[in-house]
Parts: structure tokens; sequence; C-alpha cells
């Protein structure tokens, strides 16, 4: 009595475990651990990447005697740690190079992207991403942050599903919570828990789920207050506070007659951010072009990163070119002193304020303010423009902020200047904030980059205060419009740059998007089978194609779109048809026919090769795999002793089969695969493409097939290169269709015809009854 009144309590608690886990708290679990995970990671990295440049400076400052020591030392411990973060990388998963947003933007779409999402990339984006930021280079986390944030919620799915099972197996599950995953790496990274949601869905969403919403508020709140908790719990701060904080007056913060200086400030910055983009693609073009350069690099994967780190090491050492553009200064240090409200010149006089902090790294005897930030700002630019094209794990965004507020910096200190006694109002003075314009400059020229707004919220949280609300919302704005206008967000070049499958976006203000057809941009010429299309018509499609999908037509007369048919199922139809165990059972039926059947093996022996079916999918992904089963089937023949006059009634026979009608019976068909009508604009098109996640559409007239649309020509049309061969030009009178037209009465008197003449057609694998129609035809028939 006691084992069974033990036995029921262990059942009754198990019971209880999986009904908490999996029906109450499998979101609430989950969220929980990614933003506590993602916590501990940023802290351990933020305090390796912290170690590793105080270390420079300690071996910098402990060879203060000999300057050609220090200069040794200044270059060679970035150029080794940024060695080994490429070289680790390249080694243990090349996936881990660059940002991760790009990738991340695609894997959102739907696409699979290899070896992408697994240990191996966890553990080469955090070493790596730890040593290139130790380094000191003019290289960003956030972007890197997002991948592994992604990578943790990718990793933190299987372990769960192993574990409890049940939901955590969805795939549409796991794909939402890699949408709160990429808001955590953004909240986590920069302690902002709103500026990342908004962030992250700005630059990973073309459409986003509102169901996620508080999935990706909820994980970044919590992962940004562990980090923060942390911070305390390790004595580097007293409490809770920002990781730039500022100290700005609330009464009067800025004066009206400074609003066209922040609008100039914004727009300057969106041709910055513009100009940062180009560069950044230009420079990868160019070494790509350069055969003899290419081939270098790609034996000597390691020269690349080396060389560009030896020439910025060099151009920041302090007793160097670094005096005259603070180089001694990591990007930390340089953030709070370029957000520092007080003016640090008067009149073009730096000013003798007790100098605290790293302040002093900006006053120079021999040159003043103006120059030294104007040094700074051109020379990161370019710099963080050629790091960020190295193949170690880096970001933009953290350089691109900090040159914009160094140049935010400078037009606040011009403003200073040309205001020295600041501005009067109400009879009290008030004197420029020069830190403002910094943070207005940062959040412009980060958002320019990247195409966002949200990077104003990212500097509210990162500071602590709003009093500059109004300003940066204008400048952010004027900056997005200016940049957008001109390239491509960053996130998007590299897309375009590594050839990823993504849907670009529609620029703004083009209203040919709306005149453009799918019928100018189709693909006219499809590949398709039809319901009396032969074995060999089949073999021919699977040798001469590699389409994943076919369609599936009446005949070739009518084109009726039935429905479609992948690649693998036909294969296993032809596989099927041409098996080793009807080759078989023909020749037992040839040997009874003769007498002798003693030498054949049995059906049902070891002996048995495996099915078609197997070996066609293990060949799926070559041009000839029907053909190598169809030879590997003929030699296996061979190898039973056969004679000759056998075989040769063998290969009449396999002719015969192959000009046989295909029996769709044992085949799985889409009957309803997604359909577009000729008339359908460019930009629905877009946007069902965008918000369905498709790859390809069938282009139907009154329920023919005319045509198919794919990423292909939808990208071309997009960025206007529609003459390519294989897609038509669009109509020169495009432009000036009449939107209204309807269908005529013939149309629906032709499209009424085609239901009724196809009543009692139906789809082989449909269990319907003769009289109804397939579902193919039933929206046709609906219209």
């Amino acid at each position: 009595f006691l084992l069974d009144t033990g036995v029921s309590l262990s059942l009754c608690a198990s019971r209880c475990q999986k009904f908490l886990i999996s029906r109450v708290g499998e979101d609430w679990i989950f969220l929980i651990l990614l933003g506590l995970l993602m916590a501990l990671v940023s802290w351990v990295m933020d305090y390796a990447i912290a170690f590793c440049q105080e270390a420079q400076k300690w071996m910098y400052g402990g060879l203060d005697s000999n300057l050609l020591l220090q200069y040794i030392a200044w270059i060679s411990y970035p150029v080794v740690l940024i060695t080994f973060s490429a070289g680790f990388t390249q080694i243990l998963a090349p996936q881990a190079v660059g940002s991760g947003i790009p990738e991340m933007k695609t894997i959102l779409r739907g696409v699979v992207l290899k070896e992408y999402l697994t240990f191996k990339t966890f553990v080469a984006k955090v070493i790596g991403l730890t040593c290139a930021l130790g380094s000191g280079m003019p290289l960003g986390k956030e972007g890197p942050f997002v991948h592994v944030a992604s990578l943790c919620a990718a990793l933190l799915s299987k372990f769960m599903a192993a574990v409890f099972g049940g939901i955590y197996k969805n795939e549409l599950r796991n794909t939402e919570m890699l949408s709160a995953a990429c808001a955590v790496g953004v909240g986590c990274c920069f302690a902002a828990p709103i500026g990342g949601v908004l962030f992250s869905i700005e630059v990973t969403s073309t459409f986003f789920a509102v169901r996620n919403y508080w999935r990706g508020f909820f994980a970044a709140t919590f992962s940004a207050f562990i980090f923060r908790v942390l911070a305390v719990w390790n004595q580097e701060e007293e409490t809770i506070t920002a990781l730039f904080k500022t100290r700005f007056r609330l009464d009067f913060p800025f004066d009206l007659q400074e609003l066209p200086a922040f609008a100039i400030l914004g727009i300057a910055c969106g041709f910055g951010g513009a100009l940062f983009v180009y560069l950044n693609r230009l420079i990868v073009e160019c070494m790509r072009k350069q055969k003899t350069i290419n081939k270098f690099l790609l034996r000597k994967r390691l020269v690349y990163p080396a060389l560009v780190t030896l020439l910025i090491s060099t151009l920041t050492f302090p007793p160097g070119f670094g005096q005259f553009m603070a180089g001694q200064l990591t990007q930390h240090e340089s953030l709070v002193a370029l957000f520092d409200n007080r003016t640090w010149c008067r009149q073009g006089v730096a000013e003798e304020f007790d100098y605290i902090s790293h302040h002093h790294a900006w006053k120079h005897p021999q040159v003043n303010v103006f120059i030294t930030l104007i040094l700074f700002t051109v020379m990161k630019f370019w710099m963080s423009a050629v790091a960020t094209t190295m193949p170690v794990p880096c970001g933009a965004f953290m350089p691109v902020f900090l040159i914009g507020a160094a140049f935010g910096r400078l037009v606040g200190e011009i403003m200073a200047t040309m205001f020295p006694d600041g501005i009067h109002a109400a009879g009290s003075v008030y004197p420029i904030v020069p830190g403002g314009y910094a943070v207005v400059g940062a959040a412009a020229l980060s958002g320019a980059v990247t195409h966002t707004v949200s990077t104003a919220v990212i500097v509210f949280e990162l500071t602590g205060q709003i009093s500059h609300i109004l300003p940066v919302m204008i400048a952010v704005i004027l900056a997005n419009a200016v940049a957008q206008a001109l390239q491509p967000s960053l996130y998007d070049s590299i897309i375009r740059i590594k050839k990823l499958p993504y849907l670009p976006e529609l620029g703004m203000g083009h209203h040919e998007k709306y005149n453009i057809r799918v019928e100018d941009i189709m693909v006219r010429d499809v590949r398709y089978i039809t319901l009396n299309s032969s074995y060999r018509d089949l073999q021919e499609m699977l040798m001469t194609g590699q389409l994943k999908t076919l369609a599936l037509v009446e005949s070739r007369d009518s084109m009726i779109l039935l429905g479609s048919i992948e690649r693998l199922q036909l294969q296993s139809l032809l596989s099927l048809q041409l098996s080793r165990q009807r080759r078989l059972e023909y020749l037992r039926q040839l040997a009874q026919d003769n007498g002798t059947h003693d030498h054949l093996p049995s059906l049902t022996s070891d002996s048995t090769p495996s099915s078609p079916c197997t070996h066609t999918h293990l060949n799926s992904s070559t041009n000839s795999s029907a053909h190598l089963t169809y030879e590997m089937s003929f030699l296996w023949i061979q190898s039973l002793e056969v004679p000759v006059s056998s075989l040769m009634q063998i290969t009449e026979w396999e002719e015969q089969q192959l000009d046989e009608p295909v029996d769709f019976k044992n085949c799985k068909i889409d009957p309803a695969p997604f359909q577009l009508v000729e008339q359908t604009s460019l930009h629905k098109t877009h946007t069902i493409f965008s918000l369905l996640g498709l790859d390809h559409a069938y282009v139907t007239s009154m329920g023919r097939l005319v045509g198919v649309v794919s990423l292909k020509e939808l990208r071309k049309a997009i960025e206007g290169s529609v003459t390519v061969t294989g897609v038509k030009v669009r109509p020169p009178l495009a432009s000036f269709r009449d939107s209204g037209n309807t269908t005529n009465v013939s149309e629906v008197t032709e499209l009424h015809k085609l239901c009724i003449r196809h009543r009692g057609l139906s789809l082989p694998r449909e269990p319907n009854p003769p009289n109804s129609p397939p579902a193919g035809l039933h929206k046709e028939c609906q219209v």
C-alpha cells in the first residue's frame, strides 16, 4: 500500500510539474532564462573587454622611459588580439564573422542559414568579439549581441525541447523567441530595454507580430535589470543608473533659436550616414574586384586584419598623431567626455577648467578644441568604415554613435563660440550646452546609418535624461529622410554584398511601384508538368532544371493550374516507376516464362537493395539524381548474372515504363499554391512576399498559368534593373494605365465556361467524389 501511495504521489507531482511548465509558464520561464543568460554573458564580456583595454594601457604606461618600446607595445597588443580573433573565428565557425543583424533579418524571413545558430558559432562569436573589442579598434558590439542573443535563444530552445518537449519543439514558436532575443541583445548591450525592442523591430522585421511585443519587452527589461544589478554587485556603480549619465539642466535645456542648428545637424548627419554606408560597401567591392588582391587575401586570411589594425594603431599612438585626436581614450571614455555639459572653449580659446576624468585628452597646448574634434571625427569616420570590413565578429553602431557625438560636440562648441554670453531669456542668461548637441548628433548619425528612429529612445535611456527629446527627434527624422533617399541602410548594404536571399525595401516617394505590375516583371517561360506527362518528361525535367517546386497544369492547351509538386516528390515517383523491386519482379516473370528462376534472389532476402526513394533523396542536390538511380539499378541487374537476351528485354521494359503516363496517386500535391493575377501592383506584391515570407508565386489569368514571379525578379524590379534576360521590360506607357479597368463580360463568360468544363476534374491524390471540383479551382470559380 505504501509503495502504491508513493508511486501515485510521484506521478501526481510529475503531472503538476508538466502542467505548470507547459501550460502556465512556458514563455515566462524561457524568457527569464534567456534574459538571465544574456545579462551574464554581457557582463562577463564587458569585464573581459575592460581588462584587455586596461592591460594595453598598463603596458603602454610601464614603458614610458622608451618611446620605441611604447610604440611596439601599443601596436603589437591589438594586432595580436585581432589576429587571434580572425583566426579563431575562421577555424571554428566562419559564420560568426561580422555583425549578425543582416543574417538574423534573413532568418526571421524564413530562410534557413546552415550552421548559423549552433553552439560552435556561439563560442566563436563570444570569444572573437571579446578579443576584437578588447583590442581597442573602432568596432561595436550591438549587432554581434543581437546574434549572440539569437544563438542563446536557439540553444535554449533545443535544451528545453530535449528536457520538457511539448511546445518547445514548435518551429513557429522558436521563430517568435528569436524575435524576442533580438530585443534582448540590444537591451542588455546598452541597458536600454525600450529602445532595444524598438530598434530590433526596425532592423530585423518588415512586418512585426504584435503578440511578440510583450515577450521582447519582458525579456529585454529583465536582462537590462540583471546587467545593471551585476554592475552594482561588482561595486562598479552605487545604484542602477544610466551608462552615460548626463547632467543637463532641466529648467531651460535649449532655446527655440537653437532648433535650426539642430535641424542642420540632423541633415548633415544624414549625408554623413549615407557616405559611411557607401564607403563601407566601396571598400569591400574594391577588394573583390581586384582579383590579385582577392586571391591573396583568400589564401592569407589573417594579413588583412593585421594590416588594418597596424595602420589604425599607428595613427592613434598617443605621442604621435594620436595626441591630436584623443587617441589614448577608449570609446566609453570618449563618450563620457563628449556628453559633458560644460563648454570646453570660450571665443575659440580653451577654458582653464579643472579638467577631471578624461577631458584633458581633448586639450592640446598647440591645437585648439575645434581642430581636435575635426581630426577625431574625420579620422574615426574612415577608420571605422575600414575596420568594420575586417573578418572578425564586430558591429558598426558604437563607432558611428561615437562619431556622431563628436560631430555634434563640434557643432555645440561652434554655437558656444558664436554666442559666448549665452542666450538671454526672461532676464536670465542660459549658456549653450554642447553636450546636448553631442547627444543629438549621436542619435542622428546612428539613425541615418541604420535607417532607424529608435536611436532617439536609445540615447534617452543611455543618458538618463529626455530634456532634449524635441531636438533629438527632429534631427533623427531629418537624418533618416536624407539617408534613405541616398543609400540603403548598413544592414541592407551588407545583405547585398553577401547576396543573402532577402527582399529589399521599397524606396520612399516612388510612385512607379504602384504602376508597375506583375505582368511586367514575371518570367513567362514557366517549367511545368501536366496530368498527361510521362515519366520520361519527369526525367528530362529533373535532369535539366534545379527548381525546388514545379507547377502542375491540366494540359498544354488549357494551362489550368491545378497545384504544385515538390522536386523530391517527383524524384520519388520516377524512382518508384524504375525501382529495383519492379525490375526484379519483371526478371522473375521472364524467368518463369523461360523456366529458369532458381538463381534469382528473393524480394524479402537481405540482399535486396535499399529503397529507391532513399537513394533519390540522398542525391536530391544533384542534377542527375534520377539518372544515377537508373544507372545504379542497371549495374545491380548486371550483378545478378542475367543472360544478355534478358538484359535487352529489361532495357525495352524500361523504355516502356518511361513512356507511361505519370501516376500521381502516391504523390503529395499542394492544391493551392500562392497565385497572383497579372494586374497585381509591385507594391502589393512586395507586401505579400514580405508578409508571408514567399520565395515565388505563380501568375494566373482566369485560372491559366501565364508566368511566375520569384524573389530574383522582384528584387530586380525594385532595384530598377528589369531588362535582364528572362524578365520582360516594363511597358513605356505603364504609368498612364487606367487603374479602374474592370473585367469585361466575355472574360467572365469564358471563366464560367472553364469552371463548368472542369467540374468533374479532381486532383489525383484527393479522395473526393468525381463530381466535386479540385481545391485549386474553387478559388477561380468564386471570382
